[in-house]
């Protein structure tokens, strides 16, 4: 497991921005923090990191926002309202998760790949990544990579 500092939300978009540069098609970013921890901060990194002119936000609503116009297309789901791996399949969001098309980055991952580090449940590249706020601007990054 990898863990990084973040000093600021520029330094959390920076690491976003920094994986993005390196995603590969078929990637899944599987994002765990509470409420305010930097996730779409995270988000609005990689799709930089790929090149999306697109201005990102939270889907809490929508469930899945995509972005295009970069390298790759970026799909960001929230899985905030769901409870459980069987309301993920029933919403219609499995083919983001299991086999993305671009790169997927899931917020609220523990609803579909529970709470801890777990084999990848993706066909291509899992990064489960767990956002802890430290204080009002630091945040402690870890990461573990799974799948092919």
């Amino acid at each position: 497991m990898v863990t990084l500092i973040s000093n600021s939300p520029a330094e959390t978009e920076a690491i976003g921005r920094r994986w993005g540069e390196e995603a590969v098609r078929g990637m899944v970013f599987a994002l765990t923090g509470d409420l305010g921890a930097g996730k779409t901060q995270l988000v609005r990194g990689l799709a930089a990191g790929l090149g999306s002119p697109a201005r990102v936000s939270s889907p809490t609503f929508v469930l899945v926002h995509e972005y295009g116009g970069g390298r790759l297309p970026l799909f960001h789901l929230d899985l905030y309202r769901l409870s459980s791996p069987a309301e993920v399949i029933d919403a219609g969001l499995a083919e983001y998760l299991l086999d993305p098309d671009g790169v997927t980055v899931v917020e609220w991952a523990e609803r579909w790949f529970g709470p801890g580090p777990a084999s990848a449940p993706s066909a291509g590249r899992l990064r489960q990544v767990w956002i802890e706020t430290v204080s009002e601007t630091v945040r402690r990054i870890r990461h573990v990579d799974s799948g092919s």
